[in-house]
């Protein structure tokens, strides 16, 4: 980085252009279009191929040269001025905002100091009046210190994460109708899934030592898998995996749809250099992928908060519109997670996120819109047949206010909870809810979470008309009832997992079994008779016509954990009866076919149905996984 200090009287600036030169379309906020001091030290900074390598060393050397030259010339005002004309080898426009933005941040923590920064990449006139003594033009070269290690450019790590990794809250328990006990002083020998979900929050440890469990189940089901041409943490879905993905998506489109969820589709990448967005992006704890088109920068989503963002901008809503509830289903989320943290369907950088964003009119309104979230958290969590540990993370001041709320968040949760309290906001949000899956190596992943935000519909200008005319913000809430849905399909069979190592029969969820009933004839010729049969029964049925053998067949079947195996030999057919095993309690029954029809119809009531995705008889289906 290249910077020109001058010592000036007077400074000014103003916007000649209102729309960014390196983001286009993007209108600058007006307090930011003009700007003077008096007595001050304006620091012109030029940022330089290079800098990425080394963001926060750049930015800490230029902050203590900026600082110590201040105090030196005897002025306690510093004003960032952005001026790519020191230099020809510029950074990128994503650097330079990030180095520009660092040396901000850490003036401001210089005391005695006021900090000024001017808007990066518009065209603007300035005056400049410069006191002429000997130390009132300085420039100099700066750039990343040797030796010292940082993450990659394109790899950003937010405000938000360097909090995460740093942040140090209070825990404890919290039960229905009791006060907060400290975890210290808790007995968890009746919940020790809360313990386990304690150890992994506070120990913030995310390396995977060991491959989950579900990782060789979801290859040997052959639902999903591992692409190597990709990125890591980027998947392949088999048919009966994409059947079950489907059949979540839809189980949790309907609750969302059914809550009052507008649903909408936007756009997968965003612009780094809109104004708001690019502020944002510090405020949110993920990383992102770049990638550059026509010379210019943009990150590709890691939720849907972008693109409802903008589209609740220019949205025309009064008092009576509130709340307001819009949703997307991100077929395409990115997060460029840590290559030691990836592990199989847990965390992975490619992933489908329901994500419905409410406002609210007030404090009140969005207290209410949570609590009745929270049911449809609960409702998700009981279709997909998951057991979850709660927890919830306030900001202490809001908690302390808001007593009677957070009793009855407890209360409706009906199990005792982690709470962790942060006695400063690090991030957007004042109070969330987690639902946490305790998986086969102990470690937990949240599933279903809700957000209070109490800044981003200031930042992004979302303003709601009120009963007297006038515009206020509202407030936000950030939901997903179920977590990616990917997560859900780990947690679904680390589950199975835990079950099968205290000797039960893993099984899915019949409504996402992507086979519910297997016909095996006891010979070919019975292949007509089961046909008639599998296209009575208004279920997933299909037919093992393989030349194996009916135990082999009955083994393959236990292999893939089919919920009813049905035998049809001469017996069934002169009766016009089935035999029917059911993998759920284990037992063998000679019923009709319209009778296992009601049965299965009780049992999936209510849920997403979509029909076989594989060809009906096992003899015309190819291997997906050898």
């Amino acid at each position: 980085m290249r910077i020109l200090m001058i010592h000036t009287d007077e400074f000014s600036y103003r916007v000649t252009d209102k729309t960014s030169a390196v983001g286009k379309g993007h209108e600058l906020e007006e307090e930011l279009k003009e700007g003077s001091t008096g007595d001050s030290l304006i620091v012109f900074c030029c940022s330089e191929k290079g800098d990425g390598k080394g963001v926060e060393s750049v930015a800490s050397q230029v902050a203590k040269v900026a600082a110590d030259h201040a105090r030196r010339v005897n002025t306690d005002t510093i004003m960032i001025y952005p001026y790519a004309h020191l230099s020809s080898d510029l950074s990128s426009p994503r650097v330079a905002t990030r180095v520009l933005d660092r040396i901000h941040d850490l003036l401001l923590e210089e005391n005695g100091l006021k900090i000024k920064l001017s808007p990066f990449g518009y065209y603007k006139g300035f005056s400049i009046s410069c006191k002429g003594h000997p130390l009132s033009e300085l420039a100099q070269t700066i750039t990343p210190e040797k030796g010292k290690k940082e993450a990659p450019a394109d790899s950003t790590e937010t405000q938000a994460l360097k909090a995460e990794t740093t942040l140090k809250g209070e825990w404890f328990i919290s039960e229905p109708g009791a006060e907060d006990m400290p975890v210290e002083k808790y007995d968890f020998s009746k919940r020790r899934n809360l313990k386990k979900l304690y150890k992994h929050e506070s120990d913030k440890d995310r390396t995977v030592v060991e491959p989950p469990p579900h990782i060789e189940l979801m290859r040997r089901l052959e639902l999903v898998d591992y692409e190597p041409a990709s990125d890591p943490g980027n998947f392949r879905w088999y048919p009966k995996g994409e059947l079950i993905k489907q059949l979540c998506e839809e189980l949790v489109n309907d609750l969302t749809a059914g809550y009052g969820g507008m649903r909408v589709e936007t756009p997968i990448m965003y612009d780094y250099q809109h104004p708001q967005l690019s502020r944002y992006l510090q405020r949110f704890p993920a990383r992102q992928y770049v990638l550059i088109s026509e010379d210019k920068e943009y990150f590709l989503r890691f939720a849907a908060c972008f693109g409802q963002y903008m589209i609740q901008h220019d949205m025309q809503l009064s008092y009576r519109h509130l709340p307001c509830r819009l949703y997307e289903l991100t077929h395409y989320s990115f997060r460029r997670e840590q290559t030691g943290e990836l592990a199989g369907l847990k965390r992975l950088r490619t992933f489908t996120m329901p994500d419905m964003h409410t406002l609210a009119r007030d404090m009140e309104q969005a207290k209410t819109e949570f609590a009745s979230q929270i049911e449809l958290c609960k409702t998700c969590m009981d279709a997909f047949e998951l057991d979850y540990e709660v927890a919830f993370r306030y900001v202490r001041d809001f908690r302390d206010q808001n007593r009677e709320f957070a009793e009855k968040l407890i209360a409706l949760c009906n199990q005792p909870a982690l709470t962790e309290l942060w006695n400063e906001r690090f991030f957007y949000f004042v109070a969330k809810l987690e639902f946490n899956f305790i998986d086969a190596l102990d470690k937990a992943s949240c599933l279903s979470t809700i957000q209070i935000d109490v800044e981003n519909c200031e930042r992004f200008d979302i303003k709601y008309i009120d009963e007297t005319g006038q515009e206020q913000y509202p407030l936000m809430l950030h939901t997903s009832i179920s977590g990616s849905i990917d997560r859900v399909i780990y947690a679904i069979l680390e589950n199975q997992a835990i079950r099968m190592k205290k000797g039960e029969k893993a099984r899915l969820p019949l409504w996402l079994a992507p086979t519910q009933v297997r016909l095996v004839p006891v010979s070919e010729n019975f292949n007509q008779h089961c046909e008639k049969i599998m296209s009575s029964l208004p279920f997933r049925a299909d037919l093992d016509d393989r030349d194996l053998t009916v135990g082999r067949k009955i083994r393959e079947a236990e292999r893939e954990w089919i919920p009813y195996v049905v035998v049809i030999g001469e017996k069934e057919v002169a009766e016009d009866t089935i035999s029917v095993r059911s993998r759920e309690d284990g037992d063998q029954k000679e019923m009709k076919a319209a009778d296992l029809a009601d049965q299965i119809r009780i049992k999936v009531d209510g849920k997403p149905y979509r029909g076989l995705n594989v060809p009906s008889r096992l003899s015309r289906r190819p291997i997906f996984v050898g």
